[in-house]
């Protein structure tokens, strides 16, 4: 699946996230404050518009290059990696249902780094349960008049457009969702921030939409294909937070063997010590199986002609959050009291891993697709 393109783009983001996006993580983490000079370095990159069509003045980079992107950023800092998924999250629907004139407005600015996105799907009472979401949008001439509160919306207050799935029929369970594309400065009100474990430089919070007015040229597909778009999203996006799992195991790995070797007890480095060799061992066996998963699910991401990447991407997502979970506790561990101290940022990959599991739909309801498929 490697290519050489994708050995010199690794090499390449490596290389300036070690430069631009590292030195500011622990104060992103410290201070729970996005990171914008890591923003301003990565608009400045290029790197910004590799996940867009060229048509819409992206780079229309393949899955691979996209998953070694965030995979990289995330090495250093989880929540800068969310630089490279979110915007693309909220846009999905665009590049998968919008009509022309939304495309053409839209993605440029989001390719350029002009503009940020959010995807607005999660509710206080619908998580999980999308179909259980109360906002409603009522058609009032020619626009919809939108009403509700989104929670958990990563990057709320800093982006600049909002996906907003809402009711337009109330009455017809999940086929009654449709999906809208807002901005900002048409009403939307940003209410608490949430105070997190982890990725503490991206910030999550409420999305307020009241009396919010928007022309029916900016619904996103057909009245009611709002839960079919929003599944057709997940299984797409999915992939990348496998990604950013890999790419916090991968820190967290680099940061263990560094520090094995450094760290010497009873008269030699504790790399010497084969129980501690072998954790080393089983944490990059898990990391490179996770990273197989999720490059598979991305190059599927890319062309699906089988219908495979909605357990593919599951599997991979699942898979890769787990591993991150079970690799940072062991990084951790390997640091000893160190690794418990923000001294080092053992620790902060740790935190910053749980999220993984959760986001994106949960491990368990990943797990629940894949069983579905696999019984169909």
């Amino acid at each position: 699946m490697i290519t050489e393109e994708h050995r010199m783009l690794r090499e390449s983001v490596r290389a300036w996230a070690e430069k631009e996006i590292a030195p500011n993580a622990a104060a992103a983490d410290r201070d729970a404050a996005f990171p914008q000079a890591s923003w301003d370095a990565y608009v400045a990159s290029g790197f910004v518009g590799m996940q867009f069509p060229e048509a819409y003045g992206g780079q229309g980079a393949d899955g691979i290059s996209n998953a070694i992107l965030v995979e990289e950023m995330a090495r250093v800092c989880a929540s800068s990696a969310l630089f490279a998924l979110i915007s693309k999250l909220a846009m999905l629907p665009v590049i998968g249902w919008a009509s022309e004139e939304l495309k053409s407005k839209y993605l440029p600015e989001i390719a350029s780094g002009r503009s940020q996105g959010c995807y607005c799907l999660s509710e206080p009472g619908a998580g999980s349960d999308v179909a259980a979401m109360r906002t409603r949008a009522v058609k009032d001439g020619n626009e919809y008049v939108i009403n509700g509160v989104k929670c958990w919306i990563t990057n709320a207050g800093i982006s600049d457009l909002y996906t907003v799935f809402a009711k337009t029929d109330p009455e017809a369970g999940s086929r009654g969702i449709s999906a809208f594309l807002v901005e900002m400065d048409e009403g939307i009100k940003i209410g608490k921030l949430e105070d997190k474990l982890g990725i503490k430089g991206s910030p999550t919070g409420e999305v307020i939409l009241e009396d919010v007015r928007v022309h029916e040229s900016r619904r996103i597909g057909n009245e009611g294909d709002g839960f079919k778009i929003a599944m057709w999203t997940l299984d797409r996006s999915r992939p990348g937070i496998g990604s950013q799992a890999v790419g916090i195991a991968q820190g967290a790995i680099d940061l263990a063997a560094n520090y094995m070797k450094e760290r010497e007890q009873f008269g030699k480095a504790i790399a010497e010590f084969q129980g501690l060799r072998f954790m080393l061992a089983d944490m990059a066996m898990q990391t490179e199986a996770a990273r197989t998963m999720v490059y598979r699910a991305m190059q599927l991401a890319d062309h699906d002609p089988a219908g495979e990447l909605t357990i593919t991407g599951a599997m991979a997502k699942c898979f890769a959050a787990d591993t991150a979970m079970a690799v940072t506790t062991d990084a951790v561990q390997l640091l000893g009291g160190n690794g418990y101290t923000k001294d080092f940022p053992a620790e902060r990959f740790m935190r910053d891993a749980k999220i993984t599991q959760i986001y994106e739909g949960t491990n368990q309801i990943q797990r629940v697709v894949i069983s579905r498929e696999l019984l169909k």
